[in-house]
């Protein structure tokens, strides 16, 4: 095993060694492994968003095994999805590689100002399933929070003691925030520390803006000078945030945007000491040859060769 992964592994010598081992099998799983860097392929967006929205630019997606086997072929660290999509391939590819079950999901049929996603699998199914995590997604700033909370408590009590680990998507959204709020770096930052206070193994949260929402904080931002004015600035501070950078801390790739602007980004991450990126629609939407190139040089970013 290398150095770093076995750094990274002693800030979670809390865990059992199920936890502990899961974790393992993803940080030397695929071309990053060994390095400390994770980048996971997602696809819960069928279910997010709508199989047209998510799928229609290349129909090829619609097909779970071609996910999976996208995933495999690209050399990520794990594959993360929920329930149908995994239960379909996992016969096939839970011994190729790490598979994350998405625990809970949410629908755009119904327009919710505080969103709530409902559970629609449990550790249980991603323990038959051969996973080594589960994945649940909460929302910071809804007002549904408190039942969030609770539930995240009550899966990551029983993942772990089964031996899965936690990756917990936290997302602030809801009444409270403005849009631009919902990126904000010190909402950002806030979404990363309840997360780890919640006991997240990995942390996922979207790249923050310079944008600081909260009365409050801004003062402290002021005040002490915080540094924001660049990307690699802000990935730093949320990653702190994260129990000064001891719980490991993915960023999303969000919407499909130009090459460039991705991989800008993606260089802003990797200086500010973030530890990889999960990105969805910014691989899947576009035929695979051009995905395996595009994720390629998506890893290359993060080995510091691109």
């Amino acid at each position: 095993m290398q150095a770093r992964v076995k750094e990274i592994l002693g800030w979670y010598d809390h865990e059992n060694p199920g936890v502990r081992a899961n974790l393992a099998r993803m940080l030397n799983a695929g071309k990053l492994g060994g390095t400390g860097k994770l980048v996971i392929l997602p696809v819960d967006q069928g279910f997010e968003h709508g199989p047209a929205r998510s799928f229609a630019p290349n129909p090829p997606g619609y097909d779970p095994d071609y996910h999976a086997q996208l995933a495999l072929d690209a050399g990520c660290n794990a594959y993360a999805a929920p329930l149908g999509f995994i239960e379909a391939v996992a016969a096939r590819y839970a011994s190729e590689i790490p598979l994350i079950l998405k625990i809970n999901n949410h629908e755009v049929l119904c327009d919710e100002k505080d969103p709530m996603p409902a559970l629609t699998a449990s550790p249980r199914d991603a323990l038959r399933l051969g996973c080594v995590a589960v994945g649940f997604t909460i929302y910071p700033g809804s007002a549904n929070f408190r039942a969030m909370y609770e539930q995240l408590r009550a899966v990551t009590a029983e993942a772990k003691e089964a031996g899965l680990a936690v990756v917990v998507w936290s997302y602030p959204r809801g009444s409270a925030l403005s849009k631009d709020g919902e990126t904000a770096v010190d909402v950002s930052a806030y979404a990363a520390q309840i997360a780890a206070q919640m006991g997240a193994n990995i942390i996922k949260v979207k790249p923050p803006t310079a944008h600081v929402e909260l009365a409050e904080a801004k003062k402290v931002y002021e005040k002490y000078q915080i540094p924001i004015a660049t990307l690699p600035d802000r990935i730093k501070h949320v990653v702190q945030s994260a129990f000064n950078g001891k719980r490991i801390v993915i960023f999303s790739g969000g919407a499909a945007k130009d090459d460039e602007a991705v991989f800008a980004e993606l260089r802003g991450i990797r200086d500010g000491g973030g530890f990889g990126s999960i990105i969805g629609r910014n691989s899947f939407q576009r035929p695979k040859d051009k995905a395996l190139e595009f994720l390629a040089k998506v890893m290359a970013i993060y080995l510091s060769t691109f």
